[in-house]
Parts: structure tokens; C-alpha cells; sequence
């Protein structure tokens, strides 16, 4: 019996409901947990008759223009069908009635209460009423034998009890349920169904059972069992013939059983897996309607009662042969004779999956007890019963076979491809719907009796003014632009699909065009660019077609179109590449570019959608970045610097307050960062009218813990890189971007990090603080290490200090690159120096030891320069460990590089200093000036003052010149600092009183008892460095005036041009030790 599910409606809001058909079969009547009683002329009907019964309504029941229903303010009810008006009230209980249900006739009434009790009422005089009293907790349903003399009830005290109406007693009670306190507590509400006409058997739902029980006698003469049902039944109903049963499960599956056969006929799963508690069949039992805890409304349609009977199938069948035999037993099981098996046929695969996607029968892969092994007819076909020749008469087979059953297949099925659809349109079914809503305009379709048209109204009327368009060719497929309209409407068995574009933009008077497509072929989806428009066809095809109606063009999909998006050059497709499995689908995205080089961005990778989830939505953000959602609620961007993978920026459903309530998403935006949508409450899409209001809903990452505040600063600072991205993609492109936003988002992202630095800093994470430096930039890196040297974190500053100077490297390499090579670099990490410069990778690194390179001296070996880690390392000549005061290289910024000097101290001996002079063709920018003037070493400030006066005069910022012999070095361009003057007069004491201490120790013992001197000594120190600091300007300045006899007249020149130096290590030496 295989038959087509229809897409589900919203009908109620979510809760308890009931469903049930008039007795002509014209109208569906649902109740709801809302307290309305909705009449349906269709499951497309957009505006089902509304009647408001109570506060909630838990069931309904309709007979002869009579409608009951069961609702929550203790009442049973009564209106007139189809009018809907108030025919009184029925009966009354102490709380509420849960279940009603008419006898065959319609004559009486039967209701179940909370209060345990269980009335008959006649329908022509309520005040006829019967009692039937017995149950210990709140009745779950209720059900008449069809020749009205006995009444079945269940109840939540865990018994099924029938009762003899008439004298009102008990005829006999099961305990077969589990026990609850409530209605709303139990399992399952167990909803009993009597064989109608011949009123053999009672159906019972007992667990993932159903239990048929046999009238007057009371035993169980069956079980129907399915090994797919792994929840609970909660709905039985009898099919009209009285040979179907039709069950539905907590878990959402719908089966339909051939009760004298035992045989499972049909499975259909609800669409999401919701609790399926109404289910009724037409009259004419051709089709099942059935409702959910979610308070929507569903179909099963083409079940038909002839085709489906095991017993006349076989009956009916001649046997010429094994084959025929075989064939007809695969029929017996599948319910459709025009459904063959695909073995036998060598026909499509599509066989076995019909529309639904679901096997029409498993038993075909799953045998259950009462199928047949088709390999035990290759054996013998004699075990299968009596059978005569081609002339002789019909099979007869056993009800059960015992033959050895086949291994049973327990994999996952497949599951339906997801239908094509437009990005933001509702769906088709409708007659008032949205066929495009985007951030252009709105286009609305109505096919109704009146009229059949097309609206278009644009969010700027700027643009073009509204439109309203007669639809006679009938358009289901819709896209807007600032260009064109673009319009496609399915073939018919006279027209073919056509393809229509009104370009309003053009300037010529011939605005419209029509294409017709090939015939056999649909237009599936279609979407509009600048400058094209596309559309992708039910022949796996994509055309591409000019704004003006040029053919351009056309390539093969890889799999059937779900839908298509543009923006600008760009054209996202998302299409099946497969199969999916369990519930998800297998879906592939391409991205093209249209431009100058025209590429294909992303080449068919997996569309990475939630489970059991399918495509909602697929556009591009207001900013040109490609989007989807998913029907979990699930937002997703893509991701450029990473690899073009999709990152989650925002969960829709975080943000709604009930289960069935959905956003309905029409733009995206990444400045500002924000999601537009419509809340649809209860739905999943909006209505036309009146005008829906656009919500705005905010972007949060996935990230974890972000309840904490390193969580939420983690969570906006890559929030803010992802959704920035999109401004190196434009530039990159040739579009103007927004400086502006651009360079404020940057701002944002440094502050993040430096305010996370700050607090891993408190938390005693100085590895963690590294990670955090190394995405800062090297302005912010500087900022971090005063930050460091005011905690009191030496070490991590020396990292930091390091890590800056790695930062500089890099910035400097590009510039570089584009001077002559003036040196080359071995593998073994060394340097090999030119006469006329100097390697930057060790001049710029202040913890590196060197030597001088003068014309007098032989170029140092390889291995002689080297960097040291953590600020130590060994002297090339002595061998001995020295120390550098990370305090010292922190000065600030200046337009002007300064040099480097590096030295080494070895045991309180002094040996000479090595010149490094950097390469300096053109002004550097300030990030490098920045950290040149970090560089200047910090071991020469350790030394007596009259042995380094001579190497100070050499150092000052020159163009590329040959490097002079240490002894040319007349001043040191750097100013001391209070604490180096203090330092240098109380080495010795410190070194008298602690002979042991290593350089590093020394400082350290040095800056402690620097802290323990009064406020006014250490002013006094400070005092005496400024004044240095004056002599200092007054020799440098009349050694200038001298200019150089040995060939430096360049570097004179650059002198007299070169700023003063800042005294910025006495303000930083101040920042750090001041303890206020």
C-alpha cells in the first residue's frame, strides 16, 4: 500500500491535538492545544474555518452535522457542522474531559475525564446520560463496539476495561499499560479503535505493540509487532473496510497493517520525528490524516484498500512459472503490482525507494514472521503448498512460512532528496505567498478565484516604482534585483517551461524577454547577478543567459538542484550529490566567479548541514560573503581565510521561545553584524497579510564556556576577524571598501586581545600570553610588554620583546627584498657579510652576540653571530653567559631608526663592541623605527662610562657605509637612566656582598634595593641621568659640527637630519619601578 506523505501544515500551537474527517470526507477538523477547532476544505487551505471552544481543546469527534468536542474547561461541547455555531453543551465533569468518541450511528456520546469517570450521552437528550464508574485514575480514551452494546476505556491506573453500557458494569479488565498520575505524565494515550462493521476485534496499543483482542470472548487472538517501532504506539485507527490498521508511534512512525494477513503494508516517518496523537482515515479510506505534538496537520495519500489485501492478491494470481511465482510473491509483500522487484526487472533503483525515499515495503530487506523466503521457491516450490500446472488454479499459501529466513539488513535508509526551492519564497502550495523576499524588493504571488497575478515592491522606490504583473502563464519561480525581474513557470502538456525577465533597467523601450526552454525540460531554480541570470533546470543543466536575453553558457550539474544564489560576479549552486542517510542529506556546493578570470571557487565539497536537517535558505550577505541556513536553525558563513570552510555565526532557535516558533530569514549582514528575519510564530513562514515585521537578530560563535568573560572575549574577537574578512575579498576584487569600519574593527580586535592578555597576566598564564601577543600587531606587542614590566614578568616581557622583533623581521622582509642582495644566507642559520653591510636578521635581534666587520678585520666566521634564547647566551671570544635588562630596550617609537649595539660582559671583564650598522636606503616606516630603537643593546650601558664614550660617537643612522673600527664610536646615542647611573656606582658593593651572582642575579638584586630607596634618592638619581643626558647632547652636537675626514661626509648629512633621541628609558624605567 504505498502512498505519497504530504508536506506537513501548521494548524495549532504546540500541544495535545486531535484530528478528525466529516462523514462525506470533504472537511479535516482539528483541535488544539490553543483552544481552536479548525475545519480544513484541503491541506492547502490557507484559511481554515477558525472556532474557539476553551482555553484548550484534547479532542474531537464529528457525526451527522454534529461536532463534539472534548475541552479544558470541563465541558463537552457541541456545534453544528460545517456553520460552526454553539449547539449547547453535552455533559459536564469536576475537571476536564480528555477523550470523546460518537458510536456508529451518531446517536450517543462517549467522554473520558480526569476525574475517572466515563459518560454516555445520547446526543437528542443530554439529559440521558449513563456513568461508568470503576477507573482509579484520569480516563486517556474511550471507544464504542459498533453494534453499541459494549464501550472500551483505558485509563492512566494502567487498565483497558470494557463495559456492558446498558447495566454499566464491567465486563472485563486488562492491566496493560503503565501507570501515571495524569494524562499529560502517561507513556502513551493509548487511543483503543473497534473493528467497525463487524466488530471482531479490539485494537489495544501496548507499548510498540498492538494487541487485538477478540469480542465476546475477550482473548488475544494477535499481536501486530514491527521491528522498526522502537517507541511506544499512542494512536490506533480502523480503516473504513475494517482490514487496515493504521498506528502511529511516539517516535513519529506511521504503519499500516492488513490485520488477517499480519502483514505491515505501508511505513511512513513524520517528517521531523515528532509524537504523531491524532489519526483518522477518510471515508473512502484512500487517504490517513494525522497530527503532532508540534500542532501541525499531515496527509498520507494514495492508499487504496484493493490493491493492498495479501489474501486476494494471492487468490488472484496464475502461476506460470518459478519466476512468476517469485515475481508475484515480491508483489504480495511491496502491496503494488507496478512495483516489480528490481532484480528481476534490471529497472531503476528508484524502484524499491518510491517518491516518500523510504522502502514501500522493508520486508523486502527485513523479514518479519510472516514473510516469505524467496529462495526456499528455487528449492522447492512444493513447500510453499498445493500448486497445479499453467492450467490449473490458484495458489494457496500458508499465512506463516517456515522456511529459513534471509540475513536481515539493519542499516540506515535512505532518505528523500530534498525538493528544489527559492531562497526566500514560501512554499508554492499556497495561493497568497512570497515568491522572492530579499534585500531589493519583495515579490508576492496570489492565485485565487479573483485573481492570478504577481506583485512586485522594491525596499527603495528609487529603484523602480511597484509593479503588478498578470500571471497567465502561471510563475512559481521568482528573483529580484536592482537590475530585472526574473520570472519561470513549470511546462504543461501544451506549453513548455518558460523563462521570462523583465529588465526595467534597461534604457531601450523593449524591456521584456522570454526564452523557452527544450521540451521535457523544467525550470527548477533560477537567480539573477549583475550583468546575468541563471537558471538551472529539471535536465541537470545550468544556462546562463545576458540581463538583455543572450544565451551564454551552459554547463552540466553533478546532481539535481536544491537552489541557486547570486551576488555581483559570484553564482552559488547547492545541488544532491547523493543519497543521504537517516535522515541528512547529501548535498555539494559550487561556487563560480563571472569576472575577468573566471574560476570556480569551491569545486563540489559537501555542504555541511545539521543532522537530519535540510537547506532552508542559501544567499550571499549584504557584503558580498556566501550564506545558508539549515531547518535547524543553524547560520552559516564561509569562511575565505581558512580554506573556504563554513563557520556557524548564529542559532536561530536559541532566540525562539517555543518549539514549533521558527525565524524566517530574508538578509544577512556582516557591518553590522546582525541577522534580518520575520518571526513566524508557530510556522515556519510568514503570511502576506498583513505586512510581516522584520526582526534583527544578533551573531555568536559556537565557542565554549562563553558565559565566562575569557569565553565572551574569545567569542567577539573571532567573530569580529571572521566578519571582517570580506573587506580583503572586495579590495582584492577592484570594489571600494570602508576604511573606516575596516580600521575600527581592527581596533576592536586589539583591544580584545590586549584585554585577554591582561587577564591571563592575572591568572598567571604567561604562555597563554605569548599565543595572545603573537595575533597582535607590533604596535599592540609593545604596549603588552609594558604591560608585563609593570606586573613584574621579566621573563614574559623577554619573550615578548623577542616576539617583537620577529614581527619586525617580517615587515622588514618585503622592503628588502626589493634593494640589491648585499648578503647571503647559509643553511647553517649564519650570515656571510659584504663589505658594505650588515646582516638584519642579527642587528635587529638585541639579544644576539656579534663582532665587529671592519676593513681592518678579517668578516667573522659562520657561527659567530647567533641569536640566544630567553635573553642569554655565550661571547663568541670568552665563552661566558651574559645578561640584558629587558627594561632597557623599551623606548618608544621614533620616524628615525636607530642603530644596535651589542656587547658582552664576562665576569665583570669587559671586552670590545661589535658595530652592527642597518642597511638604511629610504626613511623606514614607524612600526620598524619602533623596533630598531627596541634593539639598542642594553649590555653597554653596563659599562664604565669611560670605556664606552669611545664607541658611542660611531653610532648614528647612516646610509649603506662601510663599518669602522669600534674605536671611532665616540657616544652613545642612548641616555642613561637613574637606575644605570645608581647601578653602575654600586656594582661593586653588590658584587662584594654577593661574589657568586651571575649578571642576571646582579640586576635583579640591583633593581631590589633601587625599589628600597626613599622617593627623594631615587628623584636625585633621576635628576643626575637628565643632566648627563645634557652634556651628552652638547658633545654630540659639536662632534658634528667637526664633520668626518675618513669619507662619511654622506652620513654627516643624515646626521643633521636624524631627530633628537627620546629619552624614553628614564619615563619607562620610572613606569615600571613607580610603586604608586
Amino acid at each position: 500500500m504505498p502512498c505519497e506523505r504530504k508536506p506537513m501544515r501548521y494548524g495549532h500551537s504546540e500541544g495535545q491535538t486531535d484530528v478528525c474527517f466529516d462523514d462525506t470526507g470533504n472537511f479535516i477538523v482539528t483541535c488544539g492545544s490553543d483552544g481552536d477547532v479548525r475545519i480544513w476544505e484541503s491541506l492547502d487551505d490557507d484559511d481554515p474555518k477558525s472556532i474557539s471552544v476553551g482555553e484548550k481543546a484534547y479532542s474531537c469527534a464529528l457525526k451527522n452535522g454534529k461536532l463534539v468536542t472534548a475541552a479544558a474547561n470541563n465541558t463537552v461541547q457541541m456545534h453544528t457542522f460545517p456553520e460552526g455555531e454553539p449547539d449547547g453543551i453535552l455533559t459536564r465533569f469536576t475537571t476536564n474531559a480528555t477523550h470523546v468518541a460518537y458510536n456508529s450511528s451518531g446517536s450517543r456520546v462517549a467522554a473520558g475525564s480526569s476525574d475517572f469517570m466515563v459518560k454516555v450521552v445520547e446526543v437528542s437528550d443530554s439529559s440521558q446520560q449513563k456513568t461508568l464508574r470503576g477507573h482509579n485514575a484520569p480516563v486517556l480514551s474511550v471507544t464504542f463496539d459498533p453494534k453499541d452494546e459494549f464501550l472500551a476505556s483505558a485509563s492512566c491506573d494502567g487498565s483497558v476495561v470494557v463495559w456492558k453500557i446498558e447495566e454499566q458494569t464491567q465486563v472485563i479488565s486488562w492491566p496493560l499499560l503503565q501507570k501515571s498520575n495524569d494524562v499529560t505524565n502517561s507513556k502513551s494515550l493509548c487511543r483503543l479503535a473497534w473493528q467497525p462493521r463487524v466488530a471482531k476485534l479490539l485494537a489495544v496499543p501496548v507499548e510498540t505493540t498492538v494487541q487485538l483482542y477478540q469480542r465476546d470472548s475477550w482473548a488475544l487472538v494477535s499481536t501486530l509487532s514491527d521491528d522498526l517501532g522502537t517507541q511506544p504506539i499512542n494512536v490506533v485507527a480502523w480503516s473504513p473496510c475494517g482490514k487496515f490498521l493504521a498506528t502511529g508511534s511516539i517516535g513519529g512512525l506511521l504503519t499500516v497493517w492488513d490485520v488477517e494477513g499480519k502483514l505491515c503494508v505501508d511505513r511512513q516517518k513524520h517528517e521531523k520525528g515528532y509524537t504523531v496523537c491524532g489519526l483518522a482515515w477518510h471515508p473512502s479510506g484512500t487517504q490517513i490524516a494525522y497530527t503532532d505534538t508540534e500542532g501541525c496537520l499531515g496527509l498520507l495519500d494514495g492508499l487504496s484498500s484493493s490493491s493492498s489485501s495479501s489474501t486476494m492478491a494471492i487468490k488472484s494470481t496464475k502461476v506460470t512459472g518459478s519466476s512468476n511465482l517469485l515475481r508475484e510473491i515480491f508483489i504480495l509483500e511491496s502491496g503494488s503490482p507496478a512495483k516489480n522487484l528490481v532484480a528481476l526487472d534490471d529497472e531503476d533503483d528508484d524502484d524499491l525507494v518510491p517518491a516518500t525515499g523510504r522502502a514501500r515495503n522493508r520486508s523486502a530487506f527485513l523479514d518479519d514472521e510472516n514473510s516469505l523466503d524467496p529462495g526456499s521457491l528455487k528449492l522447492g516450490l512444493d513447500k510453499l503448498g498445493n500448486y497445479e500446472d499453467d492450467a490449473g488454479s490458484a495458489i494457496v499459501l500458508p499465512a506463516a512460512s517456515a522456511a529459513p529466513l534471509h540475513p536481515v539488513y539493519e542499516g540506515p535508509m535512505p532518505t528523500p532528496h530534498q525538493k528544489a526551492f527559492q531562497p526566500g519564497s514560501t512554499p508554492a502550495h499556497l495561493m497568497h505567498r512570497f515568491m522572492m523576499w530579499n534585500s531589493v524588493g519583495i515579490v508576492r504571488g496570489y492565485n485565487d478565484e479573483r485573481d492570478n497575478a504577481v506583485d512586485v515592491e522594491f525596499h527603495d522606490t528609487a529603484i523602480h516604482h511597484a509593479m503588478h504583473l498578470t500571471n497567465s502563464l502561471g510563475h512559481t519561480l521568482a528573483d529580484l534585483s536592482h537590475e530585472a525581474v526574473l520570472l519561470a513557470c513549470p511546462s504543461t502538456d501544451e506549453l513548455a517551461s518558460k523563462l521570462q525577465c523583465l529588465h526595467f533597467s534597461s534604457w531601450d523601450t523593449n524591456k521584456e524577454w522570454m526564452v523557452d526552454l527544450p521540451k521535457g525540460e523544467d525550470v527548477r531554480a533560477v537567480c539573477l547577478g549583475q550583468g546575468w541570470a541563471a537558471a538551472a533546470t529539471s535536465a541537470l543543466m545550468l544556462r546562463l543567459f545576458s540581463i538583455g536575453g543572450v544565451q551564454r553558457e551552459l554547463f552540466s550539474l553533478p546532481g539535481p538542484v536544491v537552489c541557486m544564489a547570486g551576488y555581483g560576479e559570484q553564482l552559488l549552486i547547492v545541488y544532491h550529490r547523493g543519497t543521504g542517510f537517516d535522515g541528512d542529506q547529501a548535498l555539494g556546493v559550487q561556487l563560480l566567479l563571472f569576472g575577468r578570470n573566471r574560476q570556480q571557487v569551491i569545486q563540489g565539497e559537501p555542504l555541511p548541514i545539521s543532522r537530519r536537517s535540510h537547506l532552508s535558505w542559501l544567499g550571499f550577505t549584504a557584503e558580498g560573503t556566501p550564506c545558508f541556513i539549515d531547518s535547524e536553525g543553524v547560520v552559516r558563513l564561509l569562511n575565505r581565510s581558512l580554506g573556504n570552510t563554513w563557520t556557524p555565526v548564529c542559532n536561530t532557535r536559541d532566540h525562539c521561545k517555543g518549539k514549533s516558533d521558527h525565524y524566517w530569514v530574508v538578509g544577512v549582514h556582516e557591518n553590522p553584524q546582525q541577522l534580518r528575519c520575520i518571526p513566524c510564530k508557530g510556522s515556519r513562514y510568514p503570511p502576506t497579510l498583513p505586512r510581516p515585521a522584520v526582526a534583527v537578530l544578533p551573531f555568536k560563535l559556537p565557542l565554549c564556556q562563553t558565559t565566562t568573560e575569557k569565553g565572551q572575549m574569545e567569542e567577539q574577537y573571532w567573530r569580529s576577524v571572521l566578519l571582517q574578512n570580506h573587506f580583503g575579498f572586495l579590495s582584492s576584487s577592484g570594489y571600494e571598501i570602508d576604511e573606516e569600519a575596516q580600521s575600527r574593527a581592527q581596533k576592536e580586535q586589539q583591544e580584545l586581545l590586549m584585554k585577554m592578555f591582561a587577564l591571563s597576566c592575572k591568572l598567571e598564564r604567561e604562555f597563554r600570553c605569548v599565543e595572545l601577543a603573537e595575533l597582535m600587531t607590533q604596535n599592540v606587542v609593545t604596549l603588552a610588554i609594558r604591560y608585563a614590566s609593570r606586573s613584574r614578568r621579566m621573563a614574559l616581557a623577554q619573550r615578548l620583546s623577542e616576539l617583537a622583533l620577529e614581527k619586525a623581521n617580517q615587515l622588514q622582509g618585503p622592503e628588502e627584498e626589493e634593494e640589491p642582495l648585499q648578503y647571503t644566507r647559509r643553511n647553517t642559520g649564519s650570515s656571510v657579510f659584504n663589505k658594505d653591510c650588515v646582516d638584519l636578521s642579527i642587528g635587529l635581534n638585541p639579544f644576539a652576540k656579534g663582532s665587529p666587520a671592519s676593513p681592518d678585520k678579517p668578516s667573522p666566521k659562520p657561527g659567530e653571530f647567533h641569536s640566544v634564547s630567553g635573553g642569554t647566551g655565550r661571547s663568541s671570544a670568552g665563552g661566558q653567559p651574559r645578561a640584558t635588562n629587558v627594561l632597557d630596550s623599551m623606548t618608544s617609537s621614533s620616524r628615525k631608526p636607530t642603530v644596535l649595539l651589542g656587547s658582552s660582559v664576562s665576569a665583570g671583564k669587559l671586552s670590545k663592541t661589535p658595530v652592527l650598522k642597518p642597511l638604511a636606503p629610504r626613511p623606514k616606516s614607524k612600526t620598524q623605527s619602533t623596533l630598531l630603537n627596541m634593539s639598542a643593546s642594553k649590555a653597554a650601558n653596563k659599562k664604565p662610562a669611560e670605556e664606552r664614550e669611545p664607541a658611542v660617537d660611531r653610532l648614528k643612522p647612516t646610509e649603506a657605509l662601510p663599518p669602522a673600527s669600534p674605536a671611532d664610536n665616540v657616544e652613545n646615542t642612548k641616555p642613561k637612566t637613574g637606575f644605570q647611573l645608581w647601578l653602575e656606582e654600586n656594582r661593586k658593593s653588590i658584587l662584594a656582598d654577593n661574589p657568586d651572582l651571575e649578571e642576571t642575579d646582579v640586576i635583579k638584586e640591583a633593581m631590589g634595593r633601587f625599589r628600597n630607596l626613599s622617593a627623594g634618592d631615587r628623584l636625585s638619581w633621576t635628576e643626575r641621568a637628565k643632566g648627563d643626558e645634557g652634556d651628552l647632547k652638547k658633545r654630540k652636537r659639536a662632534e658634528e659640527s667637526q664633520g668626518d675626514d675618513n669619507g662619511q661626509n654622506h652620513s654627516d648629512e643624515n646626521s643633521a637630519k636624524k631627530k633628537k633621541p627620546l629619552d624614553t628609558s628614564a619615563k619607562l624605567s620610572a613606569f615600571a619601578f613607580s610603586k604608586n
